[in-house]
């Protein structure tokens, strides 16, 4: 039986460097990893520990596994360090990833913020390949320009039939002719028909918590909304304990879960 807490090796094959902070990392493990998109997989530096990260590429590629970082802590410095061709190590996936059997035949709001928009990537590839959908629509915010990911793939996806992209910064800046403000300012007059729709959001846990309460007021349901809450995981099994809110365990109930589920529990934001 293949020990769940041992990584495999996986070389380095490529390094973006997506904002001046935030890099994304292409790695090819030395056996395919199967996973869907919003699980999460825990990245190794040898000698130095791991952080768990959620695929920034389509589960559909299955030659690589790309991972978008930002640069916050001691592994995630580390991984800002190193170049392609080194050897890192990988575990998982775990979790369950996004509700794809949700999206079918429906209206899918998407909405990001700052590096959530890495998890998400995922999802909106694996969607735009399979388009069972109704209609696509992504609102995406960051706090300056240059914090904006994926910025080539915007016309892209903006492109495509049924799909439409709409990004935001938080504060005017010189050059930008885009929306200016909060993330949750693209929610206003939202053209989405919200009986028929489903809302799957991942961000900062503040931003997730406002854009749930102005989702509410819009008509969502909680059963409509599922968050992102990437935020504590360790182990990946749900043995550490670290990562629950009330009976669910993140790391396996999630980390992308519906709204209805968590809402009663005491600091469900964090």
């Amino acid at each position: 039986m293949k020990n769940p807490y041992a990584p495999i090796n996986a070389e380095l094959l490529e390094v973006v460097e997506e904002t001046p902070t935030i890099k994304t990392f292409a790695l090819k493990p030395e056996e395919p990893i199967e996973f869907r998109a919003g699980q999460f997989v825990q990245i190794t530096v040898p000698g130095l520990g791991e952080a768990p990260f959620t695929p920034s590429s389509s589960p559909l590629d299955k030659e690589k596994v790309e991972v978008t970082v930002l640069k916050t802590g001691r592994v995630t410095d580390a991984l800002h360090e190193c170049a392609p061709g080194e050897v890192l190590g990988i575990r998982g996936p775990f979790g369950k990833g996004y509700p794809l059997e949700e999206t079918a035949g429906k209206e899918v709001l998407i909405v990001g913020g700052g590096v959530g928009l890495a998890p998400l990537r995922a999802l909106i590839l694996v969607l735009i390949a399979q388009p069972n959908f109704k209609r696509l629509s992504i609102k995406y915010g960051a706090r300056t320009p240059d914090e904006l990911l994926y910025r080539k793939s915007y016309a892209e996806w903006d492109s495509q039939e049924k799909v439409d992209f709409t990004p935001t910064i938080d504060i005017p800046a010189t050059g930008w002719v885009g929306h200016v403000g909060l993330v949750t300012t693209l929610l206003d007059d939202l053209d989405i028909d919200i009986k028929n729709s489903v809302a799957i959001s991942c961000g900062p846990e503040i931003m997730l918590k406002f854009v749930t309460l102005r989702l509410l007021e819009l008509g969502y349901e909680p059963t409509q909304i599922y968050l992102s809450m990437n935020r504590k995981m360790s182990c990946g099994l749900g043995k550490c304990g670290k990562c629950n809110i009330g009976p669910y365990y993140l790391c396996k109930d999630g980390p992308d879960i519906c709204y209805d589920k968590i809402k009663d529990y005491p600091d469900v934001f964090g």
